[in-house]
């Protein structure tokens, strides 16, 4: 754990993974679940950070950690978005490109899914973004404000961001002139959470071979964009 500084001062601790060789590595700032900072997003981090990356993700939930889904939603629910996205998010990024990494992207999943947009709208330091199965209400979404390339991997069956707000998203996207690209794979919610079958949740369900075929897809976004 590390602790880094948001734009405006304030002190936020966060989980850095560094790959073996960290000399201006590329960046990625990794976003949680609603879940908090867990295992399963270190994990991420530590994936990232063997392909070579230094993964940051930072603790917006200032340490909490949710178990149950009724608790998740509440942790969600007392989150200012549009800060975590100004202000941690952003705040890890610059940190990021302040200690070695000259290109850093940011990547979520599904609240961070939707933070990760955000981030893509209000954090110009970023070099890319990458989302998973995750979008905030269209209306927050100002798509002129995204210039760097945007990766999206969404599922074709989810309860909780249905395919036709994707679909909203996409075209949002278009008429801005986003350079984005976006994948549908046939499978539900949280595909790429090797945990999601343990959470006793039916909208849930890993797919290891639809999460193999994004992550294949995410190295060849972040070594074509970032680590360049």
């Amino acid at each position: 754990m590390i602790e880094f500084k948001r734009p405006d001062g304030q002190t936020v601790k966060g989980y850095l993974a560094e790959p073996v060789d960290k000399s201006n590595a590329p960046g990625v700032v990794v976003i949680q679940e609603w879940w908090g900072l867990d295992d399963e997003v270190r994990a991420v981090a530590d994936r990232l950070a063997g392909a070579g990356y230094r993964a940051l993700v930072p603790d917006l939930y200032r340490g909490k950690l949710a178990i149950e889904a009724n608790e998740a939603e509440h942790l969600m629910g007392d989150l200012n978005f549009g800060d975590a996205a100004g202000q941690d998010i952003r705040g890890a990024v610059q940190y990021l490109k302040a200690t070695g990494s000259a290109k850093v992207a940011v990547t979520g999943f599904c609240m961070g899914g939707a933070l990760t947009i955000l981030a893509a709208c209000n954090v110009p330091e970023l070099d890319g973004s990458i989302v998973w199965y995750g979008n905030p209400p269209l209306e927050y979404v100002d798509a002129k404000a995204i210039t760097k390339p945007m990766l999206a991997h969404w599922a074709l069956h989810d309860e909780f961001f249905p395919i036709s707000g994707v679909d909203q998203l996409e075209e949002k996207l278009k008429q801005a002139g986003v350079h984005y690209d976006f994948h549908r794979y046939d499978t539900k919610h949280a595909f790429a959470n090797p945990k999601s079958d343990a959470r006793g949740l039916p909208p849930l369900k890993f797919s290891a071979e639809a999460a193999q075929l994004a992550w294949e897809r995410t190295l060849n976004f972040l070594n074509k964009y970032i680590n360049n």
